[in-house]
């Protein structure tokens, strides 16, 4: 990211479009680089290299020019503000900068207003978040659509999947009442959830359902069967590590 690029300089070069370079030792150095030209100070202060950051939102930053304390503070200030990674090589160090890379993929529509009417938030490119749909390849590119759909795309048959996970608890109550108490405390956390106390002796959240059995040999001690569809598999995790942690005082 240069400065002015003087003709015959190897920026110079790059910027008109030349993509193999002879570098001294007569090695070739083959450009595969997007290169895009931007008009912009190479003498701005600090408080100008922060607004071309927040401007141009990079995925990592580079300080190679400057006096040492300064650049430090800087690299410190970069990181704290927009969380990403800013390196500081000193002369002839290589640094190595990891990149993701991009796939494009079309959304079906139907996903979308599905996620939508879940409450979800709109997409934002600056805060990814999951979606649960199934990536098929249609005209040569790839789609997100739902799972219903891209079963009735591939013509397959639909298979559950459940994951389980059991959780220890010591409690001297009878089974019902603890189960009682689990479903008094989910529903006080899991405020935009459906909690549901069924009448089968289940606390069911969403796919998720919760049983609870005890031990003959140790009525005090309860285990807790967590049970879950793959698509909530990130609110099972956190089930399991909330109840992980006992039931609150005020519930026992």
């Amino acid at each position: 990211m240069p400065g002015y690029c003087v003709q015959g300089t190897i920026g110079h070069k790059i910027l008109n479009g030349q993509r193999k370079l002879e570098l001294e030792g007569r090695s070739t150095l083959e450009v595969k680089l997007q290169v895009e030209y931007m008009s912009f100070s190479a003498h701005a202060d600090a408080k100008g290299i922060m607004q071309l950051i927040r401007m141009a939102e990079p995925r990592n930053v580079l300080l190679v020019h400057g006096e040492a304390v300064k650049m430090e503070f800087l690299k410190g200030k970069i990181e704290q503000e927009f969380s990403i990674d800013c390196h500081m090589p000193a002369n002839g160090e290589t640094a190595t900068v990891q990149t993701n890379p991009s796939v494009p993929v079309d959304i079906s529509l139907n996903l979308l207003k599905r996620e939508m009417a879940l409450g979800g938030p709109l997409p934002d490119p600056k805060r990814p978040r999951t979606m649960h749909g199934t990536l098929i390849m249609k005209d040569n590119s790839l789609k997100l659509v739902s799972s219903e759909q891209a079963l009735k795309d591939l013509g397959l048959n639909e298979h559950q999947l459940r994951f389980t996970c059991r959780v220890q608890l010591q409690d001297q109550s009878p089974e019902q009442e603890t189960l009682s108490r689990v479903y008094t405390h989910l529903k006080s956390v899991l405020k935009g959830f459906s909690v549901q106390l069924l009448p089968d002796g289940t606390v069911m959240v969403e796919s998720i359902l919760i049983k609870v059995s005890s031990s003959p040999e140790d009525p005090d001690s309860k285990t807790l069967l967590l049970s879950w569809s793959y698509q909530d598999e990130d609110l099972g995790s956190f089930l399991s590590s909330l109840l992980k942690k006992g039931l609150p005082a005020a519930l026992c």
